[in-house]
């Protein structure tokens, strides 16, 4: 890796400044310098001075760039095919990803200010692709273009290669000449092939002659692959390998995590394994962090919806709950609204199981087993960290509802979620939890309930008029017979599904004195209904119609999500 073309001096003394070599160290390098003609970095590195990895982020922070680790990156095939190897060995540099939609190759090169590189890409490329540049060691490039250029890294022919040849399953716990192995460039190209489809779950699943591979996208369940049941083995050692689980555990369920870099950016796989009759069923979450935190204004709230959460968010102290079943986006929520109040003044912390994705300035801590750790003391601990604002992850027991409303109650905003269907569906919940009207009175800000639909694809939804049954549905009169409504149709933007991404249909209801009074005295659910009615409260059902209406998503969907018939007169 090259020093910085404005000289030598800013490296060495970058280096000195962030404690990585001494004065007496620079002056050695520099007097070797002399003698040999070398990149001062590259000589630093070769006398023991400093690590790559070390001298890689000390170079991209002092050039405002971003640096890559390639030892826990996975290259796209499709980026690798733009460029020959010969190139790729000659100027030092990796193709890591290319985004299609758009038009953008990411590389990993050594030195950043490599005009001469940069310039010979461009010219192999076309015109309107751009070409965005990530730091990386020399030696980790070397070793990367080895790794990746010469072996088959798609998934047909990776299969086809295992398929015609044998599998040696000693070498797959070992770090050395790992892509020889055609199953961890499997496991690999899997994992890339889901974060490229946005999917937020990868499923393995032996069943006794085969193993079913299925992504969850957009909520839904697709199969993506079906292998030989002989394949299963090796692809499930060489996962808990990369999550550092016990590979010879196989008949107790397991955690673990992998740390990745594809596509150009960091993505994290929660990893728990579970044995079944035919075998470990393997499940990985993907966390891409790029994704996992939306601006508020980017969750698909209406103009009201949106004025009504910020006002929530605006009182001091209180709890405001989040509300649905597993999978409902309530953690995205969650995070969106701490990013947007996340400034320097405030000492954010949060209590979670586990963390799943890390945020700047605020103090995230894991619930954990062995150390004893449950939410409810971990709230205890974190009230003598002198929080302004908490975060538990899950209302799952009344001790931890006895803390979180405690934090409220001495003058600190607690946010958490719960488990019940609907806003209003929190209040007996909370009171089946032990806490009582008088603990809940003026101590509760407000509650969002949400779920998830998927949204028509762009690109291939169809216009069409609605039966007099589908506008009943809606709660609509027969008089708007003619109003257009979408719906899907399928087309190779969206894989043929119809729906592309989700968005979020949501309820809120705002705690005020009214509100107060009438948990106070223990009404029941109706009467809280129509008193939140009264101030503007729209249910999901009817939040979800909005959304039918303007195009974004179907009634056949927003019916799998919600419950429409009670809306039909």
């Amino acid at each position: 890796m090259n020093a910085p073309t404005q000289g030598r001096a800013p490296l060495g003394q970058t280096l000195i400044a962030t404690g990585i070599i001494t004065e007496d160290q620079l002056r050695i390098a520099l007097l070797e310098q002399t003698r040999i003609d070398r990149p001062l970095g590259r000589l630093l590195v070769d006398l023991g001075f400093v690590s790559e990895a070390a001298l890689r982020d000390a170079l991209s922070a002092s050039l405002g760039k971003q640096s890559v680790d390639l030892a826990n990156a996975i290259a796209d095939p499709e980026a690798l095919a733009l460029v020959p190897q010969d190139i790729a060995k000659r100027h030092r540099l990796l193709p890591l990803s290319f985004d299609a939609t758009l038009n953008r190759l990411t590389i990993a090169i050594a030195d950043i200010n490599d005009v001469v590189a940069l310039d010979k890409l461009r010219g192999l490329l076309a015109e309107d692709i751009a070409i965005e540049t990530l730091m990386a060691g020399d030696s980790e490039i070397s070793r990367a273009i080895d790794q990746y250029y010469g072996y088959q890294l798609s998934i047909d022919g990776i299969l086809h290669e295992i398929e015609t040849g044998e599998i040696d399953f000693r070498s797959l716990a070992s770090t050395t000449d790992e892509y020889s192995q055609p199953v961890v460039r499997l496991i690999d190209a899997l994992l890339s092939n889901a974060v490229k489809r946005d999917a937020s779950d990868i499923h393995f699943e032996p069943e006794s002659a085969f193993l079913r591979i299925r992504y969850r996208i957009d909520g839904m369940l697709r199969q993506v692959r079906a292998l030989h049941k002989s394949y299963w083995p090796a692809m499930a050692v060489r996962i808990k390998v990369m999550a550092g689980l016990n590979i010879a555990e196989t008949r107790a369920p397991q955690d673990g995590r992998i740390s990745l870099n594809i596509s150009g950016r960091p993505v994290d796989f929660r990893v728990s394994a579970q044995p079944t009759i035919h075998g470990e069923n393997i499940v990985l979450r993907v966390l891409d962090r790029q994704k996992g935190i939306v601006p508020l204004d980017g969750l698909g709230l209406s103009d009201t919806q949106l004025d009504l959460l910020k006002l929530m968010i605006a009182r001091p102290e209180g709890l405001i709950l989040v509300t649905g079943p597993t999978g409902s986006g309530k953690t995205t929520t969650l995070y969106s609204i701490l990013n947007h109040i996340n400034a320097e003044g405030l000492n954010i912390m949060t209590l979670e199981d586990p963390v799943e994705y890390p945020m700047a300035m605020i103090r995230q801590t894991a619930v954990s087993e062995t150390a004893k750790l449950d939410f409810a003391n971990g709230v205890r601990a974190m009230l003598r960290q002198d929080p302004d604002i908490i975060l538990v992850g899950e209302v799952r027991d009344a001790d931890t509802a006895g803390m979180a409303f405690r934090a409220a109650m001495t003058g600190h905003q607690v946010y958490s979620t719960l488990h019940t269907n609907t806003a209003i569906g929190a209040i007996p919940r909370l009171l089946d939890l032990g806490i009582t009207p008088e603990i809940m009175t003026g101590n509760l800000i407000g509650i969002v309930a949400q779920r998830l639909v998927r949204k028509l694809c762009p690109q291939c939804k169809e216009a069409y008029t609605p039966e007099p049954w589908e506008l009943r549905l809606l709660g609509l009169s027969a008089e708007r017979i003619g109003t257009p409504l979408y719906r899907s149709v399928g087309c190779s933007h969206c894989d043929f599904q119809g729906y592309r991404g989700r968005t979020a249909i949501m309820e809120l209801m705002r705690m005020d004195s009214d509100m107060d009074e009438l948990i106070a005295r223990r009404a029941g659910q109706r009467d809280i209904r129509n008193a939140a009615r009264a101030k503007g409260f729209r249910s999901l059902a009817e939040d979800g119609v909005r959304r039918v209406l303007d195009g974004v998503t179907s009634i056949d969907e927003l019916a799998r999500v919600v419950d429409l018939t009670e809306r039909m007169a």
